[in-house]
């Protein structure tokens, strides 16, 4: 795989300020809003939103984890059984406005799932989606987030790659992996 960043250290943490502002000019205080990660990976951008928020506006947003797993709709599909992840919703979402967190929109097929699995826990008045990467033009589902870190024209082949500062990397940034190209379709 040919590795290529696409949002250095410094970009992201532009990127999770300003999409932080962006929630705070809709939803002001948050008293009726409510961030839910995605699992396993949306989870991450979904604390640091909240972190971020609470250093702007001095207050705690309610933050959730969702797994969607068993509303895959490949659940059923696939050779080996996935392992479900967490599923740390301790608030209703009855009347909330909730704000769907997900590193990286790909083919919508996991924001469907979310949209199911949520409804467990209350119908929202409103919900958003923000990512932190929206690959465009890859989508299987009609479906777009509201807060957008970046877009990215990507194709199918390659994958986009968040890792966060921590165990996975010395700092938080975002790859574009493409597979190496088959030599033997090289033309002489």
């Amino acid at each position: 795989m040919h590795k290529r960043l696409i949002v250095p250290h410094a970009l992201f943490q532009i990127m999770i300020q300003r999409l932080a502002h962006q929630l705070i000019e809709t939803h002001r205080d948050f008293s009726d809003s409510v961030i839910l990660g995605l699992q396993p990976r949306g989870i991450y951008v979904a604390d640091r939103l909240q972190q971020t928020l609470q250093k702007i506006l001095g207050v705690s947003v309610q933050t959730g984890y969702l797994d969607i797993t068993f509303h895959r709709d490949d659940f059923r599909r696939r050779p080996a059984p996935l392992a479900p992840n967490a599923t740390k919703v301790d608030f209703s979402l009855e009347g909330k406005r909730v704000i769907l967190v997900d590193d990286v929109l790909y083919t919508g097929r996991s924001v469907r799932a979310a949209l199911d699995a949520m409804i467990s826990y209350g119908r929202p008045a409103q919900v958003e989606l923000l990512v932190l990467i929206d690959r465009q033009f890859t989508r299987d589902l009609p479906i777009e987030a509201t807060y957008v870190g970046q877009r990215v024209d990507s194709l199918h082949s390659q994958r986009v790659e968040v890792t966060w500062q921590g165990a996975e990397s010395p700092e938080d940034v975002i790859w574009l992996l493409t597979p190496e190209q088959d030599k033997s379709h090289a033309t002489a």
